[in-house]
């Protein structure tokens, strides 16, 4: 082998060895992430994500109107043009959800969560950002329409779910913030168009949770954002944090209205539409002031599971959507949140925070 030829060899690993350094800078942390998919129970998977999560650079591109937009830019993030995934595009269905903060026996806080949806799966993820707070947030794969047949199982389908670093449904994060979405009761669309960055409903507990540490700060968060529910309907938001209070979030007429309460289920409560959305045969709201005021707001975390079960939807019972896909008890206080999936109390899944550990 003469000089120019080695020469040209060196060069051709060189540029490969190249290609290949940067192909795992680019993709090492999604592939990771993909790969720490796990089944935790029927319905319920779990997937764990360290580094940048791309959300720094979404909001300073002005955030996104539609989860169309969100859909696309989470694409190129993912992929970084190297190929199209499937858009998320979730359908128009009713979700019936219930959440109840309280504070505990022992002088912390505690936020429990029903998602009520026709059907489907979850994918909790951990997220432990570079910049912002970590996160243990909740991804409903079928309410963001990856169809009825997906699961997060495949190397395509796993790294298809990484989708859920932008769009999720309710989480909490490490200083004891929690956001729910649940539906608000009517199909009054909210769609604010001033000059500020756009926020989707289910963006927007990604943006919270990764920014806010308390109420107040979420608050001001959401002020400085046009708020799109998106799919078209009504959605409002709760809202707790770790001094066992909770909050409403909820649009009208354009304009964000914030009503405390230390519970919510599919129904405004804010004066200006108070109970519009409220069906006759629905007792989930009285079931929980029930037992909240019974205890003072005070409760262990056997009693707020007892709550939140009390009010869980089951497909053979005439339930108000298809039932209960999975229930959490958000420790605000001890960093850790307890999963149980389609109403299986008998098999609790935990996830910690990494400083709890």
């Amino acid at each position: 082998m003469n000089t120019k030829q080695r020469f040209t060899l060196i060069g051709i690993a060189s540029l490969l060895l190249a290609v290949l350094l940067y192909f795992w800078l680019t993709f090492a942390n999604f592939v990771g992430s993909a790969m720490s998919v796990k089944k935790v129970d029927d319905g319920l998977y779990y997937m764990e994500y360290r580094g940048d999560d791309g959300f720094e650079d979404f909001l300073k591109s002005g955030g996104a109107s539609s989860i169309g937009e969100a859909s696309a830019y989470i694409n190129e993030f993912i992929t970084h043009g190297f190929c199209k995934m499937p858009q998320v595009n979730p359908p128009v269905k009713p979700i019936a959800c219930a959440t109840l903060t309280v504070k505990t026996t022992e002088g912390g806080a505690m936020t429990a969560r029903n998602f009520d949806y026709t059907y489907g799966n979850g994918l909790i993820l951990h997220t432990i950002p570079n910049k912002g707070y970590e996160t243990v947030t909740t991804f409903s794969t079928d309410f963001f329409g990856f169809g009825e047949g997906y699961l997060p199982e495949g190397f395509k389908n796993q790294y298809m779910a990484l989708a859920s670093l932008m769009l999720a449904l309710d989480g909490v994060n490490e200083k004891g913030l929690t956001v729910s979405v649940l539906d608000a009761g009517d199909k009054v669309v909210t769609n604010q168009e001033t000059s500020k960055p756009d926020m989707t409903t289910t963006v927007a507990v990604m943006f919270l949770l990764k920014n806010a540490a308390n109420i107040k700060e979420a608050l001001a968060l959401l002020s400085k954002t046009d708020m799109h529910s998106d799919p078209g309907s009504a959605y409002h938001l709760f809202i707790s944090d770790a001094t066992g209070k909770g909050v409403a979030v909820e649009y009208v007429d354009n304009k964000m209205v914030v009503t405390p309460s230390p519970f919510l289920t599919n129904h405004y409560i804010c004066k200006e539409k108070y109970m519009t959305g409220l069906h006759e045969s629905d007792h989930r709201h009285e079931k929980l002031m029930k037992q909240y005021n019974e205890s003072n707001g005070v409760m262990d975390n056997l009693q707020l599971t007892s709550a939140i079960k009390s009010v869980v939807q089951h497909p053979d019972k005439k339930a108000i959507v298809g039932g209960t896909l999975w229930t959490m008890i958000m420790d605000q206080t001890n960093h850790k949140v307890t999963y149980y999936s389609r109403r299986h109390f008998d098999k609790p899944f935990v996830v910690e925070f990494s400083k709890a550990k």
